[in-house]
This record gives C-alpha cells, structure tokens and sequence, in this order.
C-alpha cells in the first residue's frame, strides 16, 4: 500500500508540476525534460485542463538556445540578471560550477523552484522581457559554464552574468568593482557565493 500511495503521490506532483508549465506556455518538450511524463500525456493533460480560447498559446517549434539573447540590449542584460538572482536565491541554480544542467537530483522540486523564481522574476521586473521558456535555457546555461555563467563580486557579494570566454575586465553591476578574469580552471570557484543581501544579487 506504501508503495502505492508513493507512486500517486509522484504521478500527481509530475500532473501539478506539467499544469503550471502550461500556463506557463512551457513548450512539450520542456514540460518533459522537467516532469518526466511522455509527450502523449502531455497533450492529454493540455485538452483536459485548457479550454478552447483561453489566454493560453501553445508554442511550436524548439525551444531557445542562443544566449547571446540574454545580453542583446541594456534591457536585456538588466533582466537576465534579476532572473539569474532569483534562479539563485530560489535554489534552481547550484553555487558552485557543477558542469551539468541542473534538476537531476529532485526534478519535480527543481521544477517547482524554477516556477516560484520566474514568478518571483516577473513580479519585480515591470514589462518581464524573458519568457518562461528561455527562463528555463538560461538555468540550464549557467548550470553548465560553458557560455555564460555567474560571477561573484568579491567587493560587495553582488552576482553578475558573465561571458564564460571573456578577454576584458568588467564591472560588477551592483557596486561598479572591477571583476578579475577567470582562468579556465578557477570556474568552480567562480560560482562560490559569498555572504550578500537580495539587493545586491539583483544589482537593484
């Protein structure tokens, strides 16, 4: 019976999770990735659950996966950072360089963390310019380093949204400090977050 009442339990959190990834407009595929149902079951869930006409868009085609996106404008830069911040002090994002994407360990959790931060995200941003679906690419870059990744200041404890390839210094958004260039093996120390306030992880 143990057994039984576990793995509704499970299947239930997998449905609650895929829910709140559609109404997020969640592509199919990211909806698997995150909950571990089958592309059938998804599509089941999407006619039960959402009516004709509602607000909702279903998207087609694959989902983001340039992140010069995410450093494009001034506008965009400011977001991705606040987003990166939230993905962070929600737990999405490890804190220290992993090299591998993250929600490996407890994906349903890892799913609804991902939910709470770009909630979170959209609540503090006026006129949010990153959807869910490239909220959920940009977890899944910085987990891995291999583009972009976090940087910690080492002057305020602000965290910044780097180039993992750099050639030039630059400065921490949240206090203007000078950040170093990191060596191709310091990329792990690079993620270690020392002690600091929401306000400066968002620079806000």
């Amino acid at each position: 019976m143990r057994v039984t009442d576990d793995r509704y339990r499970r299947d239930r959190s997998r449905l609650e999770l895929a829910l709140r990834l559609v109404k997020h407009e969640a592509r199919t595929q990211t909806i698997r990735q995150w909950t571990g149902l089958s592309d059938d079951r998804v599509r089941k869930l999407i006619r039960s659950y959402i009516r004709p006409g509602a607000a909702i868009r279903r998207h087609r085609g694959k989902s983001p996966q340039q992140v010069g996106f995410f450093l494009r404008t001034a506008q965009l830069d400011h977001d991705t950072h606040v987003l990166a911040a939230m993905l962070v002090l929600f737990g999405v994002l490890p804190t220290r360089q992993r090299g591998a994407a993250p929600r490996r360990s407890a994906p349903i959790q890892q799913g609804r963390l991902l939910c709470d931060a770009f909630d979170a995200y959209t609540r503090i941003v006026e006129g949010a310019r990153i959807d869910f679906e490239r909220a959920a690419f940009l977890a899944d870059a910085l987990s891995m380093g291999d583009e972009i990744r976090l940087q910690w200041c080492e002057h305020c404890g602000g965290v910044n949204v780097i180039e993992a390839l750099r050639l030039r210094e630059v400065e921490c958004r949240a206090c203007s400090h000078v950040l170093p260039l990191q060596r191709p093996g310091r990329a792990g120390r690079a993620m270690t977050r020392p002690p600091a306030t929401l306000g400066n992880q968002t620079g806000l």
